[in-house]
């Protein structure tokens, strides 16, 4: 038995189960994919507070009203269409979170050969407590945190995972440049076993 194709007819379009189903194309893309399928309603995410409710609303009453809103050619054209939305909604999600990451990493090798870095990086390798505490030879991590700078004057707070044979910590830096000079204010790392903080500065 063919059944009816009520697409484009408005809300009192009869919708077929086979499509009355979540729609991640709408959920992830949201006011894209609304202006892609006529289902303007998708627009209310530029209204804040609102945006987060709607991103569900859209994946639970999306493919109702794409189907209401446009005329389509088949239900298998239809669920063809929303697939391919859905595939390039995970393919710019995943480009996202690569580039995220990638920013991430090449922040955290910007700052790591930042002036601020290496000062503290020298301070604590000569550092015979920490040695102690963690044994030698000792490995750093990326630093994250805040470095601003004006002219010849600037700040840094970060901070960065201490690592070695014997246990692990946080080391957490303060630095201050001024007339064009960076100094460290204050230093310390946290040792994760012992929970003792070692103060190197």
């Amino acid at each position: 038995m063919q059944i009816e194709n009520t697409s484009g007819q408005g809300k009192q379009a009869v919708v077929p189960p086979q499509i009355d189903r979540w729609n991640w194309g709408a959920f992830l893309l949201n006011w894209i994919w609304g202006i892609g399928n006529n289902t303007f309603i998708a627009l209310l995410m530029f209204v804040p507070f609102v945006n987060f409710v709607m991103a569900f609303i859209l994946g639970v009453k999306g493919s109702t009203w794409a189907w209401r809103n446009k005329r389509w050619a088949s239900i298998e054209e239809f669920q063809a269409v929303q697939r391919k939305w859905a595939k390039w909604a995970l393919i710019l999600y995943a480009l996202m979170a690569c580039a995220f990451v990638a920013m991430f990493f090449a922040i955290g090798g910007m700052l790591k050969d930042s002036e601020p870095y290496k000062l503290a990086q020298a301070e604590l390798l000569q550092n015979t407590e920490v040695a102690a505490a963690l044994g030698q030879p000792i490995s750093l991590g990326n630093p994250s945190g805040s470095f601003q700078v004006s002219g010849p004057d600037g700040a840094a707070h970060f901070e960065f995972s201490v690592t070695g044979p014997r246990g692990s910590g946080t080391a957490y830096v303060e630095a201050r440049k001024s007339l064009g000079k960076w100094e460290l204010v204050r230093m310390a790392v946290d040792d994760d076993a012992s929970g003792h903080r070692i103060a190197i500065k």
